[in-house]
């Protein structure tokens, strides 16, 4: 895992612009702290930043290949689960290869396969290609969008990079954000757009998406999408078939030159990979390390709600004694979540959200310190449609994206004049009209199965890559690699064409997950109702935050002030917090957090 960055430009020189590279580097260090690479041409500068995980001596990047007078440099960020049998087919058609790592067997594809090569690769991956021979740059993204990859068309050139920072620190990028940027913010939080930036004039490569440019032109190519095909399998082969595809990807996810360890949260989907995982490594005689997140307090304070149904600490230590793994738990306490709550704007660049990612922070930085890598179970809700929003009328035929009420305070607490310039209400529902717009129809599918598609669709191109990116932003933050074996895309496209009433055949969430685990978890585990990433429920936190939002208003120096609303700002913070904690106190964290992020990138909007 690395981040990546450059700027190429067809008209100016940049042979002599090692510190502005330098800069944008620099600003993504941690994604990379253990080596840094950089390649100048007369059109290009390419920087790379390196985390060791595969091949630490014989990795390096940029990585250049020369075909005559002319280079093809390549810088990549993530992991390529299939290149060791790419390696083994290029070896097989005469390439002959320096190093055991992933990213040179990317380059000979590439040269080998031209563009189309993309088709051949699994993994997860953002990468920009230099082809001096086509005076070209190509940036690509994975098909479901685990790493990510910003660019800004920037005079007669491009500027790009792993996170926004790194084309904010670029000296001609001012960080300016107009109405719909705003708009976004309000109108969607922190889920965004697929491809929107937020900031004036960047944009982000689309998951499944690669982009082309030349001097003349931006070509935009979506290698893979989403395919509605009829599910012909009976239940018992679905069960098999998703079996081993876990199996394989959880084994190629496992290879590294580092320590890989696992996240364990006592649910099905990490407690499934955990036991898969520390089969494999039992093989090797090894034990695999796992780590749980739990709140001080949590057996007084934890509040069931439509997400979090049970406390996970008792399922983790019965899975943790089943699998034999090296167990810790992490436990963190209100105060280290209010000194952290606004790490994720740093991370992020943007507002995010606040003690679930400075939860998530403080759990990286102590599995960082026996580990370069651990397995994830994100993705599993999303691809097996495990949320109670798959089966409720009120959502499938709401209209709106079903998370839409996760997030409707946010809107909710800006002033009469904001409400009138962001719009951010049409602005949700533009949005929600371009995602529904893209589903693809099955024939002769109506009802509720089409409604349970269309769910299905948002929740993997646009709920999901919101989840993705917050485990990326929170993990490379602590320079550590996050793995997501459920975002395999072999698996993806294979679950969204099961029905949701074979997903459920045994009346229970989730149920073909829950066979294809028979026989790696304990009963108990099998079968617990899902319980979503916990969120601490320890008032004395919200008190906190309470505090600081009371401040803020009362500022008017605050950046945010000129969007607010103080008086219901108090009636929703004062009175339906009992009533709504989640919803409430993530309103509470947002605003905290625009203020924060407004003021630290010195961001105004004039209404």
């Amino acid at each position: 895992m690395s981040g990546i960055a450059g700027w190429i430009d067809w008209e100016r020189d940049l042979s002599g612009e090692q510190n502005v590279l330098s800069k944008m580097t620099n600003a993504i260090q941690h994604r990379g702290p253990d080596d840094e690479g950089y390649w100048f041409s007369e059109r290009a500068a390419i920087g790379h930043r390196r985390l060791f995980v595969i091949d630490p001596a014989g990795g390096k990047q940029p990585m250049v290949y020369r075909s005559g007078d002319h280079s093809i440099v390549l810088s990549f960020d993530g992991f390529i689960y299939n290149f060791k049998d790419l390696k083994a087919e290029l070896e097989n058609l005469g390439h002959r290869f320096g190093t055991e790592s992933d990213a040179e067997v990317l380059l000979h594809s590439y040269l080998e396969w031209g563009e189309d090569f993309i088709q051949r690769i699994n993994g997860a991956f953002a990468f920009a290609i230099w082809d001096e021979r086509r005076q070209a740059l190509i940036l690509a993204r994975d098909r479901i969008g685990v790493k990510p990859l910003f660019y800004k068309v920037h005079n007669s050139g491009v500027l790009f990079g792993s996170e926004l920072k790194a084309i904010l620190a670029h000296p001609e990028v001012k960080p300016e954000v107009d109405v719909e940027g705003f708009s976004e913010l309000f109108g969607m939080g922190p889920i965004r757009t697929p491809g929107f930036g937020v900031f004036r004039g960047i944009q982000e490569v689309k998951q499944g998406h690669y982009v082309v440019f030349t001097k003349e032109k931006a070509d935009h190519h979506q290698y893979w999408k989403l395919e509605s095909t009829p599910h012909e399998d009976d239940v018992d082969t679905t069960v098999e078939k998703i079996r081993e595809i876990l199996k394989d990807t959880v084994k190629r996810q496992l290879i590294a030159d580092a320590p890989v360890v696992s996240m364990l949260s006592g649910g099905l989907d990490s407690s499934g990979l955990t036991s898969m995982a520390a089969r494999y490594l039992a093989e090797e005689g090894k034990q695999l390390g796992t780590y749980s997140l739990d709140f001080a307090g949590s057996d007084k304070h934890f509040k069931a709600d439509l997400l979090h149904v049970s406390r996970d600490e008792p399922y983790v230590k019965i899975v943790a004694e089943y699998a034999n793994t090296d167990h810790h738990t992490v436990i963190i306490n209100h105060d280290q979540l209010t000194e952290h709550v606004f790490l994720p704007v740093e991370a992020h660049d943007l507002p995010a959200l606040g003690e679930m990612e400075a939860s998530l922070h403080l759990l990286f930085s102590e599995m960082k310190k026996n580990a370069a890598a651990t397995l994830s179970g994100e993705s599993a809700d999303e691809v097996f449609s495990g949320y109670p929003w798959f089966h409720q009328d009120e959502f499938l035929f709401s209209g709106t994206f079903p998370w839409s009420a996760q997030i409707r305070y946010f809107k909710d607490v800006l002033n009469e004049e904001a409400i009138k310039t962001l719009q951010p209400e049409e602005h949700r529902n533009r949005r929600y009209q371009e995602a529904v717009s893209e589903v693809p129809k099955l024939d002769g599918e109506s009802g509720i199965e089409e409604k349970q598609r269309e769910m299905s669709y948002l929740f993997i191109t646009r709920f999901l890559p919101f989840m993705l990116e917050r485990k990326d932003r929170i993990s490379m933050h602590n320079s550590f690699e996050a793995r997501v074996p459920f975002s395999d895309y072999r698996l993806v496209q294979y679950l969204f064409n099961i029905p949701y009433s074979i997903k459920t055949v045994d009346k229970v969430e989730k149920s073909l997950l829950r066979r294809a685990f028979k026989g790696y978890l304990p009963e108990e585990v099998r079968t617990r109702k899902k319980s979503a990433y916990p969120s601490t429920t320890d008032p004395v936190y919200y008190q906190n935050i309470r505090k600081m939002l009371n401040e803020l208003i009362e500022d008017p120096q605050a950046p945010v002030a000129v969007l607010l609303d103080k008086q219901k700002i108090r009636h929703i913070s004062d009175n339906l917090f009992e009533k709504s904690p989640f919803e409430v106190g993530k309103m509470m964290e947002y605003i905290l957090q625009v203020n924060k992020w407004m003021k630290d990138y010195n961001i105004s909007l004039k209404l």
